[in-house]
């Protein structure tokens, strides 16, 4: 009878994340990308094969959202076992995304009970917060448990995008932002989400591409588009980055000082395929695509799948810039 109860209850009110097992970091399984396991992070396109590889730094990397499906479910946190979302995350984000970091650090991406896709557009409802804040949750225990068995006192990049950004501003804020952490910050990617000129009180938002110390951040569109969401905001609160000139100008930045970018899945490496303007005023990243080459992306006015992919060369080598200034301080 009581098994019934519980049944009957699932279905009105929706199952908990709580009743998910939680994380167990000392489980290799519960890493997307780890230095002890062989995992897509690794992967490396043959433009690159040649990079001297170095390891002195780690990344900790968050991943975006990839528990998207069935918008109708009542499970509003993914689960870890999960076999076939964690497949999405490993053949999306970390393949296109975490892998950017390989040549110059260990990857460290945890897997975690990430909130559904629809947290974000049903933001008014009170299980959107429940939902991120046991997400975060999850973030937070995984970097506690990498600080703890793993830092040993070596410089730290974190690196994010989308739901990733969202975590890990509060990430920054919690472990960084004027703590004795922030001596140990390389340089933090949060990419793909609002990151709002007031989020820290001592960490800046990077001027030039050898700069320490700092984050870097871009949500990339269509030139010339305004979505709906940075017009709520307001005009100068958004902070915005450009990801090949690694400045803050609103000039026009042409194609042929962009590196370059990546197809989808390592398939191809595309130079000089983008130019880029920031729109200071709703802080977003403007590119100009080449009609070519990335298949139907230049049709959208939304990149945010592509906001890696699109600079990939771009920010491995600024990683490896970054880097060699960390290490003369």
């Amino acid at each position: 009878m009581l098994n019934k109860i519980l049944t009957l209850c699932m279905l009105v009110f929706g199952l908990t994340s709580q009743a998910q097992r939680a994380p167990d970091f000392s489980n290799l399984h519960d890493w997307a990308a780890h230095p002890w396991k062989k995992d897509l992070a690794d992967s490396v396109h043959a433009t690159f094969k040649e990079e001297q590889r170095d390891s002195s730094v780690d990344v900790f990397f968050i991943h975006p959202t990839s528990y998207t499906h069935n918008l109708r479910t009542k499970v509003w946190n993914g689960n870890l076992d999960d076999e076939e979302l964690n497949a999405a995350t490993d053949k999306g984000s970390i393949l296109n995304q975490a892998s950017v970091f390989n040549a110059q650090a260990r990857v460290f991406a945890p897997r975690y009970r990430q909130a559904h896709l629809k947290a974000f557009f049903l933001s008014k409802n009170p299980k959107s917060k429940e939902a991120l804040d046991f997400a975060y949750a999850d973030v937070k225990a995984a970097f506690e448990f990498y600080l703890k068995h793993y830092n040993n006192g070596r410089p730290i990049i974190i690196a994010t995008h989308s739901q990733g950004t969202h975590h890990g501003v509060r990430l920054m804020q919690e472990f960084f932002d004027g703590k004795p952490l922030q001596k140990q910050l390389v340089c933090a990617y949060l990419v793909g989400w609002t990151v709002m000129k007031n989020d820290f009180k001592n960490i800046a938002l990077g001027t030039s591409p050898e700069q320490t110390g700092c984050y870097v951040t871009w949500r990339s569109f269509k030139h010339g588009h305004v979505d709906k969401f940075s017009k709520a905001a307001g005009e100068n609160v958004i902070t915005c980055s450009n990801p090949i000139s690694w400045d803050t100008s609103t000039t026009l930045t042409p194609r042929s000082q962009h590196i370059g970018a990546m197809k989808a899945n390592l398939e191809a490496f595309l130079p000089q395929l983008a130019e880029v303007e920031v729109n200071g005023t709703y802080g977003l990243l403007w590119v100009k695509l080449t009609d070519h080459e990335m298949g139907n992306n230049h049709r959208l006015k939304n990149y945010h799948v592509g906001d890696y992919n699109l600079f990939y060369a771009d920010v491995r080598k600024n990683v490896a810039q970054r880097i060699k200034a960390f290490q003369r301080k």
